[in-house]
């Protein structure tokens, strides 16, 4: 029964009855073909959540992450449009986005700005540059080359290339956070950060680096995206830093940093994934996934606190009559 009580193996079981339910009216819901596409659809998403569940493990947050993917797939359409080959695309803009990364990263460490003031306003920042670079026009699927395309539609063993960028990202990570130095100084520094100062980590550093993983991880997938969908414009993954963060949270991050795994924030990210991916099928809006998402935030951070609460004791007895 202790496998049960953990967080991970119940959302996971959540998951499954889901599509248990889903797939007793409609079966073709559970077909390969179409839970491939399902994770394909959701691999952005995981990428995103791996980034913020380490920013997050340190007592920040980044809501910039989808400006920086709008405006690091904007640079990929305009480089691609003036003939720059693919692989040197992909360099810039993972480079780009760790860099945009490193600006919050910065600004918290050495300002000491909240990181909730330093990402909104970056947040805001990186859409007003993708304003200026292009007057605020599109580049559309005409303007992009096959081979830019292709990239990550392109079938492996029955899953695109884009679902297993993120399984690969998510293999990488889950050594670097349970398996190297840098990985334990995240937790230890959301765990207990004048513990880790006393352990010789440093606090800040340790922060800077979180938010330049968290932006180059978010460069990648400004490709992925752009390419994916054909189109650049400013208003590209608008809102959807919601989404990261409400993936995060129902995997088990605590905001309150220090606590949470990978596989948490997969499977918060998978959660949503499915319900994104079965709302039309069951007649429901798409536009419900805004309020849907913003509930399940709601829950998991009252879920996480009645998880973490100590329990009370009884310290004082009542004299007996």
């Amino acid at each position: 029964m202790k496998l049960l009580r953990q967080r991970e193996t119940l959302l996971a079981l959540v998951i499954l009855a889901s599509i248990a339910v889903i797939a007793t009216r409609f079966p073709a819901f559970v077909t390969p073909h179409n839970l491939a596409n399902v994770f394909n659809d959701t691999s952005p998403l995981i990428l995103l959540a791996i980034g913020q569940m380490i920013v997050i493990l340190t007592k920040c947050i980044d809501l910039s992450v989808a400006a920086n993917l709008a405006l690091t797939g904007m640079v990929a359409a305009l480089m691609n449009g003036a003939g720059v080959p693919l692989p040197l695309i992909l360099l810039t803009v993972v480079a780009l986005g760790a860099v945009l990364g490193a600006v919050n990263g910065l600004l918290v460490w050495k300002v000491g700005i909240p990181s909730i003031v330093v990402t909104l306003g970056t947040m805001t920042i990186y859409r007003g540059v993708i304003f200026l670079m292009t007057d605020g026009k599109w580049v559309n699927a005409h303007e992009m080359t096959d081979a830019f395309k292709a990239l990550p539609r392109h079938v492996i063993l029955g899953l695109p290339v884009m679902g297993w960028v993120a399984i690969a990202m998510i293999l990488i990570f889950a050594v670097v956070l349970t398996r190297t130095a840098l990985g334990r100084a995240f937790y230890a520094v959301g765990g207990n950060p004048h513990a880790a100062v006393y352990a010789g980590i440093d606090v800040g550093r340790t922060q800077f680096w979180a938010f330049v993983i968290s932006g180059a991880l978010a460069g990648l997938t400004g490709y992925l995206w752009v390419a994916r969908y054909a189109v650049a414009y400013v208003d590209v993954a608008g809102g959807f830093e919601l989404d990261v963060v409400a993936a995060c949270v129902i995997g088990g991050i605590a905001i309150a940093g220090g606590a949470g795994s990978i596989w948490g924030a997969l499977l918060g990210a998978l959660f949503l994934g499915v319900i994104k991916n079965a709302l039309p099928v069951v007649g429901i809006s798409p536009f419900w996934q805004m309020a849907i998402s913003g509930t399940a935030i709601v829950l998991a951070v009252a879920f996480n606190a009645a998880q973490s609460r100590p329990k009370g004791r009884i310290i004082l007895r009542e004299a007996s009559q």
